[in-house]
């Protein structure tokens, strides 16, 4: 099921033994498509995202936005254990969001010249939740909180719409307990497109953020290059690298790779360990547990194209991989495992003795994480993702004096003489 890797003689052809993980996003194709629907919604507006929510996602829509009424109806319908589960995810998600807030930004000041920051809150932000193979209530919550602790005035969410125009009443719920009030029953590039062009129905946003598949990690990194909206970075299918020795149960960790792998097709499951035998075991109980699975079509399906037991010499070479493919999810089931996280220098998340589910959910850190080996530049989803720090620069007469030769020097140096002149006249004075 998982392609065997012994790459425990590999030194400095390690990345090729690994094999080529290049995003699907990359795809001349999947841009080309991508590309398409873009131009033909910033040309169209609501009639483009009409036609491509009926031609891609099979339902028929009149109405873009979700009612109040549809939201309200949707928290009543959502059984009470899931409600309550929600309210705890929420509870625990705002408060690990407020500590990342709560920081008082750095002044510095020198010889007359005072710098310090303004924190401002974009205008508009846009919120995107997959759907299709599932529902995501937990990415509403991961998306809509951190904006609102941000400060944030306006949400956007956008969600792809079930064949008949619907969408799960959970992440309605969802959207409703979290104060989200603009819901828009489109998804796919076409819902970035909007969010990022605007249509009839849709203003343009600020910034988006949200994990989708290639289409819309496509789609966000093209309007971002156009200028028109920030974003939060590449967050596509799912990826977990888990590092594992004989003190874990194989089973949990066979059930861990499954966790991740279940998103479906383009994710990466890769085990890693310098024991034959817990290869073996792990490989036996993900064979077992996938034979019933529910979604069983989608485990393999990863497992088919981005799978890997990966064998190495130790620990440190176990890392060395870790560090290389730079995952959204990397799991240390080990023995010390605390030694070996502050060895780990490229992952989204690290999950020290515990499954990735508890931060899909309830650990209150971000779930938004980046993918395809972004995580060695990228970070996870944050308050400051939604915020902009503006800086504040003052000067008392004595700093013009003290400083501003400097400067007038250094303009004069680069031709600039108005520059050098707007300095000078003031020290004059």
């Amino acid at each position: 099921m998982l392609v065997r890797l012994d790459v425990r003689d590999a030194r400095a052809d390690l990345a090729d033994r690994l094999g080529d993980r290049a995003r699907a996003a990359d795809d001349l194709a999947v841009t080309a498509a991508v590309t398409s629907i873009l131009d033909a919604v910033r040309t169209r507006g609501d009639a483009a995202l009409r036609e491509l929510t009926a031609e891609l996602d099979h339902a028929d829509i009149d109405a873009l936005r979700v009612t109040a009424t549809e939201l309200e109806d949707a928290v009543a319908a959502t059984p009470a254990d899931v409600r309550d589960a929600l309210e705890v995810a929420g509870t625990r998600i705002r408060a690990y969001h407020k500590a990342q807030a709560t920081t008082p930004p750095a002044t510095f000041e020198a010889d007359g010249v005072t710098v310090t920051e303004a924190i401002r809150p974009v205008d508009r932000a846009g919120l995107y939740v997959p759907g299709g193979r599932a529902a995501y209530p937990s990415t509403v919550l991961m998306t809509a909180i951190p904006a609102a602790v941000a400060g944030v005035p306006e949400r956007v969410l956008c969600v792809p719409p079930a064949a008949d125009g619907t969408i799960a009443a959970v992440t309605l719920a969802a959207a409703f307990l979290t104060g989200v009030e603009e819901v828009y029953r489109v998804g796919g590039a076409q819902a970035v497109a909007a969010m990022a062009y605007g249509t009839e129905s849709i203003a343009a946003v600020d910034v988006i953020v949200g994990p989708g598949n290639a289409y819309v990690d496509a789609a966000k990194r093209i309007v971002a290059s156009d200028g028109r909206v920030g974003i939060d970075g590449p967050a596509g299918p799912s990826e977990l690298v888990v590092i594992a020795d004989g003190s874990t149960d194989p089973r949990l960790v066979a059930l861990d790779l499954a966790a991740q792998a279940e998103h479906g097709p383009g994710g990466t499951a890769f085990l890693v360990a310098w024991d034959e035998n817990v290869l073996d075991a792990v490989i036996d109980a993900l064979v077992a547990y996938v034979a019933d699975a529910p979604r069983a079509s989608e485990i393999q399906a990863t497992v088919a194209s981005g799978g890997r037991a990966v064998l190495v010499r130790d620990a440190q070479q176990a890392i060395a991989v870790a560090n290389l493919v730079a995952p959204e999810h990397l799991e240390l089931l080990v023995r010390d495992a605390d030694e070996l996280v502050h060895e780990v220098r490229h992952a989204g998340a690290v999950f020290v003795d515990a499954p990735t589910a508890l931060g899909d959910y309830v650990s209150g850190a971000n779930h938004v994480l980046p993918t395809g080996g972004a995580a060695r530049f990228s970070g996870a989803l944050r308050v400051d993702d939604f915020r902009r720090h503006m800086h504040v620069i003052r000067a008392t007469p004595e700093g013009l004096r003290t400083v501003g030769p400097a400067a007038a020097t250094l303009a004069r140096a680069e031709g600039l003489v108005a520059h050098a002149v707007s300095v000078e006249r003031r020290i004059g004075r």
